[in-house]
C-alpha cells in the first residue's frame, strides 16, 4: 500500500483490486468520512478511484466551469470573426421560425 499526501488534508491510497475487494467496506468508510482517495489498480495499472461524494461534486463543478470557459472563448472568437453579425430574431425569421 502506498500513501500520498494531497492538498495537505487528503490522503491517497493505491490498492490492487484483490486487496480492495477484501477491504471494500473500510475503503468506502474512509472515503465517505475521512475523505481518503483510493486508487484501484490491477497488474500495476491504475483503473479507477474511490472518492468522497464531496470530491466528486468538486470535480463536476470544475469540469462545468472549464466547459463554460471554453464556451465563452468560442463565443468571443465567433464574435470576432469578420462578417455581418445578425440578431437571433433575424436568424429565426430567416429560418421561418
Amino acid at each position: 500500500m502506498v500513501l500520498y499526501t494531497l492538498y495537505k488534508l487528503s490522503i491517497m491510497t493505491r490498492l490492487n483490486i484483490s486487496k480492495a475487494r477484501a477491504e471494500f467496506p473500510d475503503i468506502l468508510n474512509r472515503a465517505a468520512y475521512g475523505h481518503e482517495r483510493t486508487i484501484l489498480s490491477r497488474r500495476g495499472k491504475d483503473l479507477a478511484a474511490i472518492i468522497s461524494i464531496e470530491d466528486l461534486q468538486l470535480l463536476e463543478r470544475l469540469a462545468r466551469d472549464e466547459m463554460d470557459r471554453i464556451d465563452l472563448e468560442d463565443a468571443r472568437a465567433a464574435l470576432a470573426e469578420p462578417g455581418e453579425n445578425i440578431s437571433f430574431e433575424q436568424v429565426k425569421k430567416n429560418l421561418g421560425i
